[in-house]
């Protein structure tokens, strides 16, 4: 898998160190050279939209994959100026990657959001366009939908979320596992307040 172009999108809000860990990890077991983070412009999935803008969540991605070889940040999602954010569907990202010559492509992805698969925009067009890293965890169940091409990604250990960091940072609490430059970040920008 060492010549894929690995996609790692999310709403990186903020990122946080189980999403380093996991690009690590597969970078790791699968011998990739390349993984993009892809913080997405305006997510579908979320209600609510994303906590800090889009800016904040590029920059907080870029701080915390500097020095980190394999790891690229792309603004491939990012909203033209003046306009507001149109929805971010992965297959429009996956063509656009294509079209700028990237592949073959992979998505690196949770189990929790692999077994929702079949709900997502043009699926059938996304499972035929990418492999999958699926990150397991103990307990994780998803079907693989026909056509599937599937790499487990197992024996992490990741306790963290974005929504439990943005509640501690809320409540005035910075003791939060994230790379320290974009700690630095969040406090100088004042975010999650």
């Amino acid at each position: 898998m060492q010549s894929r172009t690995v996609l790692f999108g999310g709403t990186f809000d903020p990122i946080h160190n189980a999403h380093l860990e996991i690009a690590r990890a597969a970078a790791s077991r699968f011998d990739l050279r390349k993984i993009l983070f892809i913080p997405a412009a305006n997510p579908p999935h979320k209600s609510r939209g994303a906590h800090a803008s889009y800016e904040d969540r590029v920059r907080m991605a870029e701080l915390a994959c500097a020095g980190e070889p394999a790891f690229q940040v792309s603004r491939i999602e990012q909203p033209s100026p003046g306009h507001p954010a149109k929805r971010s569907y992965s297959i429009d990202t996956i063509e656009k990657l294509q079209t700028a010559g990237e592949g073959p492509l992979s998505f690196l992805i949770g189990a929790d959001a692999f077994a929702e698969i079949t709900t997502w925009h043009r699926w059938h067009d996304v499972v035929s366009a990418v492999e999958f890293i699926v990150v397991t965890r103990p307990g994780s169940l998803y079907e693989v939908p026909p056509g599937a091409v599937v790499h487990e990604l197992g024996n992490l250990q990741i306790p963290v979320s974005s929504s439990e960091i943005r509640r501690r940072l809320a409540a005035g609490n910075d003791n939060v596992p994230v790379p320290p430059e974009v700690l630095a970040y969040i406090r100088r920008h004042r975010l999650y307040r």
